[in-house]
């Protein structure tokens, strides 16, 4: 994909404004502006607004930042109802901002840019979010849905669909999140940032 075609994207202080105000007005990103859509759009903005008082990147995460030359486009393909976006944009947003300019954020609406997401979907499935990391216009690197750690615990709870419920495999889910603090994340964004 050329970064110079004509796609809506939005970086993330508008991002922030954007589910803000989406939550104000009790709506969601997308057509689907199902009840159960709103209401985690609402849990989303709280948990985004947690991490970006929270997130912290190490001093060695700071130095493998350091050792960025060339600058990078990281283009993320999500919506706001999405609990993984909730918890992966605003650590990617830290990266960025660490990066001593080098790196940029944009967001793209996995609705309003169907073809992207259907061409770098993971294994062939949509889910989101998807990262696209540009240099020089050119893709070198994608990554997502979600850390290796989270995938785990999907998987488990795909194995174990008889004893185990959507709800519970959310709820150990963003517990995991919780306590591994987008260190998972950051590390394995960082290796794919500072190796492409």
């Amino acid at each position: 994909m050329n970064l110079n075609e004509k796609i809506m994207t939005i970086n993330y202080t508008d991002y922030i404004t954007l589910v803000a105000k989406l939550v104000e007005e009790n709506k969601t990103t997308g057509s689907d502006q199902s009840e159960k859509l709103v209401e985690f759009t609402k849990l989303n903005q709280q948990r985004m607004n947690r991490l970006n008082k929270t997130i912290r990147l190490s001093d060695e995460q700071l130095e493998l930042l350091k050792k960025l030359n060339t600058p990078k486009k990281i283009l993320v393909i999500g919506e706001a109802w999405c609990g993984d976006c909730a918890q992966i944009i605003p650590v990617l947003n830290k990266i960025v901002e660490a990066s001593n300019n080098q790196l940029s954020l944009e967001i793209i609406s996995r609705e309003e840019s169907p073809e992207l997401i259907e061409k770098y979907g993971t294994n062939g499935i949509i889910s989101i979010p998807k990262l696209l990391i540009y240099e020089d216009e050119k893709l070198t690197q994608t990554w997502g849905s979600r850390p290796k750690p989270a995938v785990d615990i999907l998987n488990k709870w795909k194995a174990n669909l008889d004893t185990m419920t959507h709800d519970d495999f959310e709820k150990e889910l963003h517990l995991w999140y919780a306590k591994d603090k987008g260190k998972s994340i950051i590390d394995e964004v960082l290796s794919l940032i500072v190796t492409s």
